[in-house]
């Protein structure tokens, strides 16, 4: 379950991923960019995200990730 955080919290957190990712100077390119440009993230999700994928595919990529994490310990 995913604890909800306030705006604040959020914007905050958002930024400093922004800045650990690509340090300083892009992070605030980044906030530039999508503040001057129109974007629409469910179109771009759509175009971009899961291009060439199928429901098969991601269901194959989602088993995989589960048994990587859940996977039982071998000795």
């Amino acid at each position: 379950m995913t604890k909800t955080i306030t705006d604040n919290e959020l914007r905050i957190s958002g930024f400093s991923v922004l800045v650990q990712t690509f340090g300083d100077v892009n992070a605030e390119r980044f906030i530039a960019l999508m503040n001057r440009e129109p974007f629409d993230y469910t179109e771009w999700r759509r175009e971009n995200l899961f291009a060439g994928e199928t429901v098969d595919s991601l269901m194959d990529k989602a088993r995989a990730m589960y048994a990587d994490v859940y996977a039982p310990a071998r000795d």
